[in-house]
């Protein structure tokens, strides 16, 4: 019996669902998110699915899910109403955090506020040194009278965070002892459990972030099983990592803060299987969607990864060292750049007579004016219909009916006519805003990090990003064009690459050269037997299980870290050797320069992934979709600018670039729009990507 695999990626505007089988057949649905309950449109979605090709729920083998559940919770402040329990002294850190600032000369600028009130934030009289020796023991009593004060106040999460409690966790073991006695409902997390790391405030405040969201995404899951289970979809349930990995929906609701940038990170996983596939050396990806656009590197078959990143700073463009505006999370992310820029970006006119592009966003309610649904003001999409880019008929192969007539009549109202142009041109202008911002993106994670954009090829993805990739890379000095098959959906599909994955760290603090070969290599040993244990839990065993060492290095007296890798199976002298090589190497690859032989190197925390294998490529080579654009009339008048104006642009399918062709045309499918401009060279690969060459013709 043929078996599909289901990945489901929701969005700001749309929730994309794809289903997969072992021989390349990929039927897709895209529907209209459910903002009040995501679970609902998923649910609805894959029902659609069947009822439309005569699939059952028997026929799903697993349920890959990408959410932004989590990250939404914290964006709009509505998690669970949490109390911290801390060493005294320490009650304020989450408010004085790392002093960072990212607006550098912005004196009006004011820290977010903190997810635990002050009155929430309580401390008990307790001391462990950074060795792990106790210093000042923990009073039960104490514990008991702090607890009771925060039940009082009606918390629903509890954050434990001890003063290095990392090097010794039984003061914060107590104390969920005797929360699990006096109050066995509520939801509690120790940081030795979460985050069992050095700095204070990093393990502070993922520990209550863990214990924020829990509750709410601890709900969302429960509430999306029990819909797949009525359906008759009974196969297991996965949810995409921050990291790029999966887990299970079990997991997930015990670690959150694991799947808070679940949503993104499916199509670098992605583009970085088709980059292997392809032999693309150097990538950058380029994905939007409705209200945001999101870049990341891969780079010899590798994604750029980060130890920690911040949610609900506002939208993440510039310089890393602008930190400090959202909550922050100790915990590896695929390193993305964002910026407020979707189909669904607000168009308007500063109070300079200036044209705009969001960073606000119609949404998926009420949506741009062309969708009809009670929106009043001019968006991307909107200035895309007016160009002739979008098909008013064709959206999401005409699920999704267009009114270009209030687009156009809106548009001239609030923009073209303040601004004194033509529509075309004052659309035009808001297309090139819109990729003007979206560039800024992409050259945060190239440019501004050492890379020339030049060397790279654009993978475009996203409903929106074929339509804007080939302006962006002529701007860019961009050559080449990737854009794979169903790329509106490409996250969700992504999401079918990805390996179950599961990441251990422990701080253990030593000089590499006074480091104990033996010790060193328990410490692993521990962390590969619970890594192992996770594994073999969810039907991982033997070749199936892949594991990966690495360290956290410094010079000695340094304030931050650089990740090596460290080799397998034994330890001995010379794996510390090789480890403190090849920290030296990164120093130097990384910062230009590195010490002398003599400058001590600082062992500060060790790292295992932990990777659950299948048994055959999870994708095969070649796919077989079940839609096509299908676009009527065979022509259309699009605009590409004043200098080439209204040009009668071929529309095709995709299966048209079989033979090759030159720019003008626009390719049109159920999920995505991909404009080829004048002089551009578009045709297929043998894997059914599209690969479009700039400033060359047949």
């Amino acid at each position: 019996m043929t078996r599909f695999r289901v990945g489901v990626d929701i969005g700001g505007t749309f929730t994309d669902i794809v289903l997969l089988d072992a021989d390349g057949r990929l039927h897709t649905k895209k529907v209209s998110s459910s903002v009040d309950d995501y679970a609902r449109a998923i649910v609805e979605g894959v029902g659609e699915v069947f009822r439309e090709t005569g699939l059952v729920g028997a026929d799903v083998a697993e349920v890959l899910h990408g959410t932004t559940v989590a990250s939404n919770a914290i964006l709009e402040l509505r998690g669970a109403k949490t109390g911290l329990i801390t060493t005294k002294g320490f009650r304020d850190i989450l408010e004085i955090r790392r002093l960072r600032m990212p607006r550098l000369y912005d004196l009006t600028w004011e820290k977010p506020a903190p997810l635990v009130e002050r009155y929430l934030r309580v401390e008990v009289q307790e001391r462990i040194n950074a060795r792990g020796e106790v210093q000042a023991p923990l009073d039960p009593v104490d514990v008991e009278r702090v607890l009771d004060r925060l039940l009082g106040e009606g918390i629903e999460a509890l954050a434990v965070c001890l003063l290095n409690s990392y090097a010794n966790p039984v003061h914060e073991e107590r104390i969920k002892e005797i929360v699990a006695r006096r109050a066995p409902g509520l939801v509690t997390c120790i940081s030795a459990e979460v985050l069992p790391e050095i700095r204070e405030y990093e393990r502070t405040s993922t520990t209550v972030i863990n214990a924020y969201v829990m509750p709410i995404v601890r709900s969302y899951l429960a509430t999306l099983r029990s819909g797949l289970d009525d359906i008759g979809v009974k196969a297991p349930l996965l949810i995409m990592q921050s990291n790029g990995g999966l887990m299970t929906d079990a997991a997930a609701a015990q670690k959150p803060i694991h799947v808070i940038e679940s949503g993104p990170a499916a199509g670098v996983v992605g583009a970085q299987v088709l980059a292997q596939r392809l032999d693309l050396g150097k990538l950058i990806t380029f994905d939007m969607g409705g209200t945001t656009a999101k870049a990341a590197l891969v780079e010899d078959g590798d994604v750029s990864r980060a130890a920690e990143y911040q949610v609900g700073g506002g939208i993440v463009h510039g310089s890393r060292l602008l930190t400090g505006a959202g909550y922050l999370l100790r915990v590896p992310a695929i390193d993305l750049a964002e910026v407020g820029a979707g189909g669904g970006s607000l168009v308007w006119i500063d109070a300079g007579g200036a044209l705009q592009v969001g960073p606000r966003s119609a949404g998926a309610s009420p949506g741009p004016l062309c969708y009809d649904l009670g929106g009043t003001e001019p968006t991307i999409t909107d200035a895309n219909v007016i160009l002739g880019y979008l098909n008013p008929t064709r959206l999401a192969g005409g699920a999704v009916k267009l009114n270009a007539a209030r687009a156009h009549q809106v548009f001239e109202e609030k923009v073209a006519r303040p601004l004194g142009l033509p529509l075309a041109e004052a659309a035009h202008g808001a297309h090139l805003i819109a990729a003007s911002n979206m560039m800024r993106a992409i050259r945060a994670v190239s440019s501004e990090r050492g890379r020339d954009p030049r060397e790279y090829a654009l993978f475009a993805f996203g409903g929106n990003g074929p339509v804007f990739a080939t302006g962006m890379a002529q701007q860019l000095e961009m050559r080449r064009i990737v854009v794979p098959p169903a790329p509106g959906l490409f996250s969700s599909f992504g999401l079918l690459y990805a390996d179950v994955e599961h990441h251990y760290v422990r701080t253990w603090r030593r000089l590499a050269a006074e480091a104990e070969p033996a010790a060193l290599g328990q410490v692993f040993h521990r962390m590969e037997t619970e890594a192992t244990e996770q594994l073999a839990a969810e039907g991982f065993t033997g070749r199936a299980v892949r594991i990966r060492r690495s360290a956290d290095c410094r010079y000695q007296g340094q304030s931050f870290e650089l990740t090596v890798p460290v080799t397998g199976g034994s330890v001995d002298r010379s794996t510390v050797a090789a480890l403190a090589e090849a920290f030296g190497q990164e120093h130097e690859r990384t910062y230009g320069h590195r010490a002398g032989p003599d400058e001590p190197v600082e062992i500060v925390s060790l790292r295992v992934v932990a990777q659950g294998l299948p048994d055959r490529p999870r994708v095969p080579e070649r796919l077989r979709i079940d839609r096509r654009g299908g676009g009527d009339p065979p022509t259309r008048r699009v605009y590409f600018g004043p200098d080439r104006g209204w040009q009668e642009t071929p529309i095709l399918d995709r299966p048209d670039l079989a033979t090759p062709r030159v720019g003008p045309c626009i390719i049109e499918e159920y999920d995505a729009t991909c404009v080829v401009p004048p002089g551009a060279r578009a045709a297929l690969d043998a894997y059914g990507n599209i690969m479009i060459e700039l400033g060359q013709e047949i």
